[in-house]
């Protein structure tokens, strides 16, 4: 609760800033182009230009002849490697192509097939990347890059530190408190930072900061000369308002990475809900992203508590429109959000109603429940109730229609075809134990409760109700267990999920794309959320997830089926 209450007072302290955010950059761009993010020219996070911004690309489908685009539309005579699952970073924003399949003879990313713009299940955590050849003529243009920036930026902190022919004050007040602090810089450096208007200033610039974070300005302004900054817990809050008031984005950016050692801290969900609320303001999509995957894969238990009917309309539409949702099924999610509406009251107006309305996938809610709501009175159903109907319709034809007489309307559509992560008992199974067992025999034959086969209809339309897949999930600890079954393991724990008997039917039409959830057992937290590879899913380490494990030792695994039309 602590947390929570710095982070509204900080959220209400910056809304009243009265600094903003400097333009994003005038460059023309052209769609499709594309472009690498990293630390040398031929090699980095792909992003392709669509619809006026930048955005990166899913690894799944990610391979050389998708490189080998790439590189060429660059200019490279080649690709070298992909480099799958964030290497170089995670980007921000849109992840605009998914599930690539490249000929590898396209001129162009953007003409190559894909699921179309913007329709993805991943995270930023699985960004594309590639290495790109870069030739090796010689001739006598060759130039070398020296980098002494490191000495330089030692210098400028020090020059910072001396206060030697500064010409420049800036006063950092907290009115409330009547506290006031006073630094002489250099004009001439900080002229690099055109928010700060420092030519239009006469020698004084007075900013308004809150007095708790006074104690991070220092550190803050030698970080504008050497561009290097110690980051805390207890100091990240401040130094992000303060990057958010003059204008220093990439710091903004770097620090509001730091907040998701924050995000699983508080099971109350308030500081989470409160950090978005922050993230949106000061335009930070990083923290923005890192809170509504949290929140998206622990959806069912926000609803379930008390701040869940605070959330703000941005912060619903936001989770409606993500794929990577956890939640028991479409149907469970629609009473949820008429639960919310109805909490809200006049909070929110018809049209938000109606915009919201529409981010639900009546074509993957199960066929008897769509018979029962059509019966039902409920607030959405009375308020826009053609657009509700019409939703029904849908889910009717889409689960008595052939796939042949729908696969031109899906490549019309966003994401209505694109299920979310649904964990009914119908799509899912538990693996709690964690014990190691060294014996052969008795792993084999069924009495290790880390052997669980299950069966799943192939499809959730209706069409499919009967003909269903056998599934077979396991967890490996130890070399012993994976050696028994032929399967190579580099680390533990891994998973595998693997189907068999009817599965190969339906290769033509549907493709599974699988997922691993992993809980706290005693908190009911999930912290990361794990998609199959040739069956096989690695347990990353605490170092390289996204959040930390905040129960390394006991959580269980839970496996969930999720097929989908190709």
């Amino acid at each position: 609760m602590v947390m929570y209450i710095l982070w509204t007072l900080l959220f209400f302290h910056v809304s009243a800033q009265r600094w903003t955010l400097f333009d994003e950059e005038s460059k023309p761009k052209r769609e499709g182009r594309v472009r690498l993010v990293g630390d040398l020219p031929s090699s980095g996070r792909v992003e392709v230009y669509h619809d006026g911004q930048w955005g990166t690309v899913c690894d799944d489908g990610w391979d050389l002849a998708e490189a080998q685009v790439v590189c060429r539309q660059l200019g490279f005579p080649g690709a070298i490697s992909v480099t799958p699952g964030g290497q170089y970073g995670e980007g921000s924003g849109s992840i605009w192509l998914d599930d690539m399949n490249c000929k590898g003879s396209e001129s162009s990313l953007s003409e190559c097939c894909f699921k179309g713009w913007g329709i993805t299940d991943c995270s930023h955590k699985e960004d594309a990347g590639v290495v790109c050849e870069t030739g090796t003529n010689i001739t006598s243009d060759h130039q070398f890059f020296l980098d002494n920036s490191l000495g330089l930026s030692d210098d400028l902190g020090l020059l910072f530190d001396s206060g030697d022919g500064c010409d420049f004050r800036i006063n950092v007040q907290d009115v409330s408190e009547e506290s006031e602090l006073t630094f002489c810089v250099h004009s001439m450096i900080l002229m690099i930072y055109p928010e700060l208007n420092i030519t239009n200033n006469s020698g004084n610039l007075t900013v308004d900061v809150s007095h708790t974070c006074h104690p991070h300005v220092s550190a803050f302004l030698r970080y504008l000369y050497s561009r290097q900054i110690d980051v805390s817990i207890t100091s990240a809050q401040c130094l992000h308002q303060l990057a958010f008031n003059f204008g220093v984005k990439k710091l903004m950016e770097d620090v509001g990475r730091a907040f998701t050692l924050l995000i699983p801290e508080d099971n109350t969900f308030h500081t989470q809900v409160s950090m978005f609320e922050y993230g949106l303001r000061t335009g930070d999509l990083v923290l923005q992203e890192n809170v509504l995957q949290y929140l998206s894969w622990n959806f069912e238990f926000l609803i379930s508590s008390p701040v869940w009917s605070t959330i703000s309309f941005h912060m619903m539409d936001a989770l409606l429109r993500r794929s990577d949702l956890i939640v028991k099924d479409e149907a469970f999610l629609l009473e949820a959000l008429e639960r919310w509406i109805q909490d809200k009251g006049d909070e929110i107006s018809s049209d938000q109603q109606a915009s919201l309305l529409n981010h639900i996938r009546f074509l993957l809610i199960p066929v008897d429940k769509l018979y029962e709501m059509q019966f039902s009175s409920s607030i959405l159903h009375r308020n826009h109730e053609k657009l509700y109907l019409t939703g029904l319709l849908r889910g009717f034809q889409f689960n008595a229609l052939p796939f042949s007489k729908i696969r031109n309307q899906m490549y019309n559509t966003s994401s209505e075809y694109l299920p979310r992560i649904y964990t009914g008992d119908e799509w899912s199974v538990f693996i709690n134990d964690t014990t190691v067992n060294y014996q052969y025999h008795n792993y084999y034959y069924g009495q290790n409760n880390r052997i669980q086969s299950f069966s799943t209809p192939a499809h959730p339309s209706a069409l499919y109700k009967e003909q269903n897949v056998q599934w077979q999930a396991q967890v490996f600890l130890s070399n012993q267990e994976c050696s028994y079954y032929g399967i190579p393991c580099t680390s533990f724990p891994v998973a595998r999920l693997y189907g068999y008997g009817n599965q190969n039917m339906y290769t033509s039409t549907i493709r599974y794309s699988n997922r691993l959830i992993l809980t706290c057992k005693n908190e009911n937290n999930i912290f990361h959320v794990q998609d199959f590879k040739n069956d096989m899913a690695v347990i990353p380490n605490n170092s390289s997830m996204g959040l930390p494990n905040p129960c390394p030792d006991d959580y269980s695994f839970r496996f969930v089926v999720r097929p989908e039309y190709m």
